[in-house]
């Protein structure tokens, strides 16, 4: 594997807010509407699926539920779904996916063998039509006399003209590019922002999209810093660290600092919104927090806010190993008690870095400067997945920084069931059918796995990755069939094992009829629902 691809594969992995990596087998499909007129839309109307690779295998489902499926003789990249004239019989909302057929000869679980879930398409056969959809392009925020951004409007109906309304302000905004069903509004003010559309010149508008808001700041929001990991090892053959600084958007320029110090570093960009950093440990003269900003193009003399520092520690194991101790003592402790950690060294003035024992690693969990000869670290509000081996290690805080290798382990032991988390729906009332049922657990430390898991079921319907305390979950084509009660749990990530309780159940009622001559479909996605999230 080449170290672009390692990067990369890191990258998708490991970043901060809004990057996120979905794990599939396909290419996600195009569905979109072509009415036989503009004129009216739904006096006979063909569904159109459409997929990057070519194949044999259709399928076309409604409201959560199977309508269609074509096997053909051979390999094609689209096939039209003729629905007709849409009545009260043949409304709803639309979904496509296609078959996945490997290069090779290979035998592909049953539910690899399909791409993902196409876009949502709606049809009504009412007027006013459908909204279309509408997001912020790249980010949802301008500055003072910076670069602007779009507006994104989409609709699955190729031909129609769209508007964009400023909350506040009459009149309508053309696009300023538009490719196939999207089109783009260049904005350049702050405020809230909706579009819509129009099939021909004297009919009416579509229903608006959702509001889209674009604030002022002051200045360009910060990036975000991170190892090029999960979490922080130290082992004494250890020369360098990875760091990774993430902008909102295209820059034409990064810096990674240490305080005001700019480091004469040179970064390698995998995407123009990003920059790695492979930082020689044996090169620094302090111990100062990193942070890193960036500057955007045809606006270099100005640089945007500094990023959420981050600390990085090594030891050489050339000094003494300390010694840990805990208070209370670290046996049968009770859940939601706090207990202390001392770090005791044989010098004053020191760095301190609390470990515990992953599997394989050991990894740094806390770092304290002190004045003193010790360090006291604190874990609070404590359950069953803190128990586990910890270890402190400590580094002196001026050059040529050389550090202790790790104390004896000191197991803690927690008493009691593991911690529930908090499953919250985040819709009101009954989920109508065709559309999306999204939930948030929340849970009680970052970087788990977090699954949402039904009643009677063993596979859970979706899981999320998240290096927050929480994470959003959903079904995400709701039929009849999906009307349940629904958990949430969650396990830690690597190199950690522990695992949390189940929550308290969520009732999901689907609103709507069910289509009785259809196939019932269960977790129709499960196995291409692992979305990496990093809130």
């Amino acid at each position: 594997m080449s170290l672009l691809t390692t990067v990369l594969l890191l990258w998708g992995f490991t970043l901060g807010p809004g990057n996120a990596l979905w794990l599939d087998s396909g290419s996600e499909p195009e569905l979109r509407a072509e009415p036989q007129s503009l004129l009216e839309p739904w006096a006979n109307l063909t569904l159109v699926c459409a997929v990057d690779l070519p194949t044999k295998v259709f399928e076309l489902i409604m409201n959560g539920w199977f309508l269609s499926q074509v096997r053909l003789e051979t390999p094609v990249l689209s096939y039209r779904f003729s629905l007709g004239a849409i009545t009260s019989n043949n409304s709803g909302v639309y979904r496509c996916r296609c078959g996945v057929e490997p290069p090779v000869d290979i035998q592909l679980p049953a539910l690899s063998k399909w791409t993902m879930l196409s876009n949502a398409l709606e049809v009504t056969g009412k007027e006013p039509l459908p909204p279309p959809s509408a997001h912020a392009d790249p980010v949802s925020w301008i500055t003072p006399g910076g670069l602007p951004v779009y507006i994104m409007c989409r609709v699955a109906m190729r031909g129609v003209t769209y508007l964009l309304r400023k909350e506040g302000v009459d009149g309508t905004q053309k696009p300023d590019v538009q490719h196939k069903g999207t089109a783009g509004f260049l904005i350049y003010k702050p405020g809230n922002y909706s579009c819509s559309y129009l099939t021909h010149a004297g009919g009416k508008p579509s229903e608006p999209s959702a509001i889209v808001t674009i604030k002022m700041s002051a200045t360009q929001l910060p990036p975000s810093l991170c190892l090029m990991g999960s979490y922080l090892t130290i082992y004494p053959q250890k020369t360098h660290e990875t760091l990774a600084c993430k902008a909102p958007r295209n820059a034409a320029e990064f810096q990674l600092r240490q305080g005001e110090r700019v480091l004469n570093i040179q970064g390698f960009s995998p995407t123009r919104d990003a920059t790695i950093y492979y930082v020689n440990l044996k090169e620094l003269d302090n111990q100062s927090p990193f942070t890193c900003r960036y500057r955007m193009h045809k606006y270099m003399h100005v640089w945007s806010e500094d990023s959420k520092p981050v600390e990085l520690m090594w030891s050489d194991e050339k000094l003494p190993a300390p010694v840990l101790t805990a208070e209370p003592s670290s046996h049968n402790l009770e859940p939601g008690s706090t207990v202390q950690l001392r770090c005791t060294a044989h010098k004053a003035g020191l760095r301190f870095g609390l470990q515990r024992q992953g599997k394989p690693d050991l990894v740094v969990v806390q770092m304290l400067n002190s004045s003193g000869t010790e360090a006291v670290f604190e874990l609070h509000n404590i359950s069953t997945i803190d128990s586990g081996n910890y270890s402190c290690i400590y580094m002196e805080q001026a050059p040529p920084f050389s550090g202790s290798a790790s104390s004896e382990p000191l197991e803690l032991r927690i008493n009691g069931p593991a911690p529930k988390p908090r499953l919250e729906a985040l819709w009101k009332g009954k989920v109508p059918l065709g559309h999306e049922a999204i939930f948030q657990c929340h849970g009680h430390v970052p970087r788990v796995s977090m699954e949402l898991v039904r009643e009677g079921f063993k596979t859970p319907f979706w899981m999320a990755s998240t290096t927050s305390t929480s994470a959003f979950l959903k079904l995400s084509f709701v039929g009849p069939q999906h009307t349940g009660n629904y958990s949430c749990r969650y396990t830690a990530l690597s190199p950690f094992t522990f695992e949390s309780g189940i929550s308290d159940p969520v009732e999901v009622v689907v609103e709507g009829k069910a289509l009785l001559s259809c196939v019932w479909v269960v977790a129709l996605n499960i196995s291409r629902a692992v979305h990496w999230l990093i809130a």
